[in-house]
């Protein structure tokens, strides 16, 4: 584990869709962490029906309620953002800080807010021989504002909530992205919802598990004065109605029992391909270990190429070389359904005897 300044050299603003767009969109998509067959046809009908209200001004008020209640928390403490990357932007514009530093592999879009909005950002690259776990004292003490996943995209690594909480220092913004936390079982190692961690900022997407990249829709929690500055720095309505009603809707009870279903579909599928990853251990292939994400990441000989075979024989898997702290030897596969996963894994095999 190291500290750097930030540099050139990545494409942060890449993201898995490029894999998919234009002559992509026939591929099999394991590059794109959105759950497949989302959203389900009850919450399209629900968002739907929010269509017969566009002539008004959207009213987040009953969708901010509900995600209050869902964390236990008063409404003050939640912000809700069209999408999580709004809420990195408006972090990285809104607040004063004077050294900020993300922690590396992570979702890219964190640092390009900070460096557009001005800010020279400071790295930590947690290491492949660590299991690309968190050491808490890696963070430079005169960091006020650290950046962190949990579960790490691209990594899969659940760092333990202590670990993260650990983190904290007074005049330090601590902002964890959870976007991935609702599709690991029982949401353990979780942040959300906690008030006693001082400067916590929790980030939530709505978009993975319920499939609305489209429609943007996400929120902020933090404390009440952290929330003000957010929500001045936002345009105005910024979220749109239907997405509110997607908000509303994903926060309740039916929604939140459906969830934790398909967070233990996951585990399960995921269990099947990280073992039939394991097979090619042989050709040098290595999954990184435990991962506890809808998406695994592996190392791999040649994984350009194998890339550009794989799409070739129909399958779109993620580049893992602009994540600052990987390069080209590194590739992120989706969790699937097994009868996807067994396709790829198939395909697999034959790209790698024919690179």
């Amino acid at each position: 584990m190291r500290t750097e300044p930030a540099a050139g050299g990545h494409d942060l603003r890449h993201h898995g869709d490029a894999e998919v767009r234009d002559d992509g969109r026939a591929l099999v998509d394991l590059a794109v962490n959105v759950r497949a067959d989302t959203p389900p046809g009850w919450l399209r009908e629900h968002i739907a029906g929010s269509l017969s209200g566009l002539a008004a001004y959207p009213d987040g008020r009953a969708a901010r309620a509900a995600v209050a209640a869902r964390h236990g928390l008063p409404v003050e403490r939640v912000l809700l953002t069209a999408g999580a990357a709004e809420a990195f932007v408006l972090l990285a514009r809104a607040l004063e800080v004077r050294r900020p530093v993300v922690v590396h592999p992570q979702f890219t879009e964190p640092e390009a807010a900070l460096r557009d909005a001005g800010h020279t950002v400071g790295r930590v690259l947690l290491r492949e021989a660590d299991g690309f776990r968190l050491d808490p004292a890696a963070v430079p003490e005169d960091a006020d504002l650290v950046v962190i996943g949990n579960p790490t995209n691209p990594t899969s690594v659940l760092h333990p909530a202590g670990a993260v909480a650990r983190l904290a220092r007074p005049g330090r913004t601590l902002v964890v992205d959870e976007a991935f936390m609702d599709a690991v079982p029982g949401e353990r190692e979780a942040l959300a919802g906690r008030t006693d961690v001082p400067g916590l900022v929790v980030l939530r997407s709505l978009t993975k598990t319920w499939g609305l990249a489209g429609l943007r829709i996400g929120y902020v929690l933090a404390a009440p004065e952290t929330v003000a500055e957010l929500e001045r720095a936002q345009s105005l309505w910024p979220v749109s109605t239907p997405a509110l009603a997607a908000a509303e809707a994903c926060v309740g009870a039916r929604a939140l029992a459906e969830a934790a279903d398909a967070a233990r579909r996951v585990a399960v599928d995921r269990a099947h391909l990280v073992a039939g990853l394991r097979g090619f251990a042989g050709r040098g292939l290595r999954v990184v270990e435990p991962a506890e994400g809808p998406f695994v990441l592996v190392r791999l000989p040649g994984a350009a190429a194998v890339r550009r075979r794989l799409r070739a024989l129909g399958y779109a898997v993620r580049r893992g070389d602009t994540f600052p702290g990987l390069d080209e030897e590194w590739l992120r596969v989706a969790v699937r359904g097994r009868g996807t996963a067994d396709g790829f894994l198939g395909a697999l095999g034959e790209a790698l005897r024919t690179v």
